[in-house]
């Protein structure tokens, strides 16, 4: 996953994700969740956060796998933070996470390079934790996914 032009691999497939939550997540076809496209390519702490719900989406561990014939596969973590305000905080969060696991279920090979015809290989969650309901009105969550690339 090296860098291409004006922008990195890593930002452009952060990038290309939160447009995919952004595009799916309104509510609608099978999806619960009306993130009102507040999915960012960013960073944010909860005590910066105005808009719920809300995604935040940053590139983190990068690591290689070299192999013979010069092949080399890539493996990226990226964290999404999810953040819910509410009495039923605890339920949105839950539900917020169960449409992003969706979006990257079906969206596993992730074109993010357009022009290039750069995608991902595979996409899958690595881990998800949450508050536990310790900062109700306020719910906070992070999925990790690794993003596997050629």
């Amino acid at each position: 996953m090296r860098c291409t032009g004006l922008s990195s691999k890593r930002s452009s497939i952060t990038k290309a994700l939160t447009a995919k939550i952004n595009e799916l997540l309104d509510g609608s076809h099978g999806y619960n969740t009306n993130l009102y496209n507040n999915a960012y390519p960013t960073l944010k702490f909860w005590d910066e956060v105005q808009d719920f719900p809300s995604a935040y989406l940053t590139a983190g561990t990068e690591y290689r796998e070299y192999l013979p014939n010069d092949f080399t596969w890539g493996f990226l973590g990226i964290a999404i933070k999810l953040y819910c305000k509410g009495e039923d905080s605890n339920d949105q969060l839950e539900q917020l996470l169960e449409d992003i696991e969706k979006v990257i279920h079906d969206n596993r090979v992730l074109v993010y390079d357009v022009n290039n015809q750069h995608e991902t290989t595979e996409i899958l969650v690595q881990s998800i934790t949450t508050d536990e309901g310790l900062l109700k009105p306020y719910a906070v969550g992070e999925m990790i996914i690794i993003v596997t690339g050629k």
